[in-house]
């Protein structure tokens, strides 16, 4: 457990430095918006290419992995979905808090796995974004379009949606060259490892000035539904499906870590756009990002003593 916070303390300093900063405005506020887009399309990009082009994706269990993340997430889908028919929860707050309770961010994730199981944590966090990232963004595009704006999203919205988001095309572009057989040049590497190592430092400091404690301070019945599921029920799911497929080890831990993510600050934005409730969806980030400090060490905790359970 201390070996587990001491390896997530860096993570967890440079989202609270990101808040104060912003906070104070010790840095001037219009520096953030172009900070994330620099990150977003085009630092954080890089780093996924270069880690799933360059690894050697035979040396991991890339369908246990998939039916791990995958598995969990829709048994969370289904019981939210339930709960909503039982309690006739209204559409626009049913689209905003399964978004928060399936999307993870995928900056913290990518920045703890790395600090805590290395090289593998990067490349099984990594696989699971290529498995979950395009499923995910296909699913809270359908589900905010139809609970939240009453209408049916088209394949050209979803496909659009899709090919504008570079992460998703950074993933799999790296698969294909992976599958190619080609070598990234010495020169090609020097770049990605230094673009990609730019991204995890500005993507937490971001992450923190973009907490709105005064949402968090609002939390209600549906955020803490939300966070409930996301922090809690999904990542021991996960555990349980990624026992019962023979995971273990780092592998195990990573996965169980990816699906213990806080919510993605991302959500908020396709939130607004495509008729969620967008005031719900910031108080569900900030309250997430926050408690994940304690919940994700606890989650972690479990993997190590998972043989017992």
């Amino acid at each position: 457990m201390a070996t587990t916070l001491l390896s997530l303390a860096p993570v967890m300093f440079l989202i609270a430095m990101g808040y104060i900063l912003r906070a104070r405005k010790m840095i001037e506020p219009g520096f953030w918006l172009p900070c994330e887009k620099l990150n977003y399309f085009y630092l954080f990009p890089a780093l996924m290419f270069s880690q799933v082009a360059s690894t050697d994706l035979k040396e991991f269990p890339v369908q246990p992995i998939a039916c791990s993340v995958l598995g969990a997430v829709v048994i969370a889908a289904l019981s939210l979905w339930l709960w909503r028919l039982w309690s006739k929860q209204s559409g626009r707050v049913f689209s905003s808090v399964v978004q928060g309770a399936l999307r993870p961010n995928t900056y913290i994730g990518v920045a703890a796995a790395a600090a805590t199981y290395g090289n593998t944590g990067l490349t099984v966090t990594s696989i699971s974004i290529a498995v979950a990232i395009p499923i995910l963004n296909i699913a809270s595009i359908v589900v905010l379009m139809h609970y939240g704006r009453g209408t049916k999203p088209g394949f050209a919205q979803i496909t659009k949606a899709l090919i504008r988001n570079p992460v998703i095309l950074s993933v799999v572009t790296g698969l294909l060259f992976n599958m190619s057989g080609l070598n990234i040049s010495a020169t090609a590497t020097g770049i990605l490892h230094i673009l990609g190592g730019a991204s995890l430092p500005l993507g937490l400091l971001a992450v923190g000035a973009g907490l709105d404690l005064k949402a968090a301070k609002m939390a209600h019945g549906p955020v803490l539904q939300s966070t409930f599921v996301k922090l809690l029920l999904v990542p021991l799911i996960t555990l349980i499906i990624g026992i019962w497929t023979g995971i273990s080890g780092p592998v195990l831990a990573t996965v169980v870590l990816f699906n213990a993510l806080p919510c993605t600050p991302s959500a908020y934005i396709m939130t607004k756009l495509l008729g969620g409730d967008h005031q719900l969806s910031a108080g569900i980030i900030s309250v997430q990002t926050v408690l994940a400090a304690m919940t994700i060490p606890f989650i972690l905790m479990l993997t190590q003593i998972s043989p017992i359970l």
